[in-house]
């Protein structure tokens, strides 16, 4: 397949367009950046912004399927009114224009990005693909993200990968969650009661894969290990394999604080669980944390590349 890619050059785009690329299916990948760094060699490189309409959808056209995983980061500084509006806008606008080129033909297929926000901030109750959407401000984006993509069903197979926290060996929520313990003062946040929806970053690619060539796979797919763990078994078992203390907590009011409304995604979180990945039979690398992050810590060791 020509697969068009849209973010190809962040955290998950990367190593999706590389996976892609060693499965024998040509990559188009588009990007904001003058000279984008990091894609593989054989990806086609495309400059442009997927929030605006241009002549990269001419290239949209062309293709087999899109992979969308066009955003503005959403944890890369605290909620301004102006980043609440990039956030939202780079979502929604991109996803737009490229629904836009996928219902009135090309693409037979398109995995749009979506995120775990959707539930809103919840209790220990399992969510699944059925569970009804939340309250907040990235419930209420991420509704309007997903929205956006509709369009595209009227024509194409359309898959809203809702991912939790990806966990990549560089960069990424891992980087920002080892530091405390770096310096033997990491623990949990508050009691740590909340959940945190994980999933490695190859089982995050290999889903993005799996969607594209799964017929059976299509509307909401939770993109999260099959096990989330509370924010409090989390803190142990990165204290245990990073060989730290994990007993100091931080203050929920001192994240609060500090964060602004952007507290919402450190204070609180969603117990999901990936049930139609699991029905349609994908088989996950890293289900349980603990092997999980001795995984990306071993990757950490090895040179980048």
């Amino acid at each position: 397949m020509r697969i068009f890619v849209a973010g190809a050059t962040g955290l998950i785009g990367r190593p999706l367009c590389a996976a892609l690329l060693s499965a024998g299916h040509e990559v188009v990948a588009l990007s904001r950046a003058p000279s984008p760094r990091g894609l593989p060699a054989g990806a086609r490189a495309l400059r442009g912004d997927p929030a605006e309409r241009g002549p990269w959808q001419e290239e949209l056209a062309r293709c087999d399927a899109c992979v969308n995983l066009a955003g503005e980061p959403v944890a890369a500084g605290r909620w301004t009114p102006e980043r609440k509006a990039r956030i939202r806008d780079s979502r929604v606008l991109a996803t737009r224009n490229v629904a836009e080129v996928v219902a009135r033909g090309g693409p037979a297929v398109l995995v749009n990005g979506s995120a775990v926000g959707f539930y809103g901030p919840r209790g220990d109750e399992p969510l699944d693909e059925g569970a009804a959407g939340g309250t907040g401000f990235l419930a209420g984006v991420v509704h309007d993200w997903e929205e956006a993509a509709k369009p595209a069903a009227a024509r194409a197979r359309v898959v809203l990968l809702r991912t939790g926290i990806v966990l990549a060996p560089r960069g990424g929520a891992l980087e920002q969650l080892m530091l405390p313990f770096r310096f033997f003062v990491g623990g949990p946040v508050g009691d740590g009661a909340f959940w945190q929806p994980w999933i490695h970053l190859d089982d995050e690619v290999g889903l993005v894969r799996f969607a594209l060539e799964d017929g059976a796979a299509e509307g909401p797919l939770n993109a999260t290990a099959p096990a989330p763990v509370t924010n409090r078994d989390f803190a142990r078992t990165l204290g245990r394999v990073m060989r730290r203390p994990s007993a100091l907590p931080t203050p929920a009011g001192a994240v609060k604080l500090a964060l602004g409304e952007m507290a919402e995604i450190a204070v609180t979180g969603q117990r999901v669980v990936p049930a139609k990945a699991l029905a349609l039979g994908y088989r996950f690398r890293f289900p349980e944390l603990e092997p999980a992050l001795r995984d990306l810590l071993a990757a950490r060791e090895r040179p980048a590349g």
